[in-house]
């Protein structure tokens, strides 16, 4: 029975990681024998892992073609990353007045290791950093309620695909700068209204990214027209 969840855990984080990496794109057909055989495992595990990878809506089943990575849902992704734009930009800008100097260049030195790994892009590691540097600025937020809000929205990103710059990669290298930027209206006491806008913009500036790229949900309104246009 341990080996049997040992080798079911083992199915399930790899085919988590090639998903989150881009490895397996959405739509790609997920072949049980194919992949039990490149594990050394029998289909059983993979089964298994395929099921847990359903149920966190990684994984869906098509009628004549089998479990498949699921494809986007550009609204659900929308209105998602809406919603945190506006709970984390609040949440950084009441958190700043509470970060020390070392909350500061930790932030820093995080972010410092999200543009090395622009040369040799991995968008998965780039993604762990990315929640990495945000908590940092997030995490101080007196507000329990809104930082619980905040929390939610990172975990739903999580479900809906863990790593949105393999679909996005060229945002990368703007999301550091953008970084940069922030940080350098902590160190020098921004206002707090400077400060959400800026940590808001940021955010929507990433889904403006993926929206050029897959287009905008129909009957949904696109970031540059929720209120933060001028920017």
């Amino acid at each position: 029975m341990t080996a049997t969840v040992s080798k079911s855990q083992l199915a399930y984080r790899t085919i988590k990681e090639r998903i989150s990496d881009g490895s397996y794109s959405p739509g790609y057909r997920l072949v049980l024998g194919r992949i039990a055989e490149e594990l050394g495992v029998s289909a059983v595990p993979v089964r298994e892992a395929i099921r847990l990878l359903e149920a966190e809506g990684l994984v869906q089943f098509e009628r004549n073609v089998g479990a498949q990575v699921a494809m986007l849902d550009p609204t659900e992704y929308q209105v998602t990353m809406q919603t945190l734009a506006l709970v984390e930009g609040f949440a950084t800008a009441v958190s700043a007045p509470h970060m020390t100097p070392d909350d500061v260049a930790r932030a820093r030195a995080i972010n410092d290791s999200m543009a090395l790994t622009l040369e040799h892009f991995d968008p998965a590691t780039f993604t762990r950093l990315n929640l990495d540097f945000h908590a940092v600025l997030f995490e101080n937020c007196p507000n329990p309620h809104v930082l619980d809000l905040v929390h939610r929205g990172w975990a739903r990103m999580r479900a809906l695909r863990e790593s949105t710059f393999s679909f996005v990669p060229g945002r990368a290298r703007e999301s550091v700068a953008e970084h940069a930027e922030l940080l350098d209206l902590i160190e020098a006491g921004a206002d707090a209204l400077e400060l959400e806008l800026a940590a808001r913009n940021h955010r929507l500036r990433t889904l403006d990214a993926f929206l050029a790229h897959y287009g905008a949900p129909d009957g949904v309104s696109t970031s540059s027209t929720t209120g933060e246009g001028e920017r």
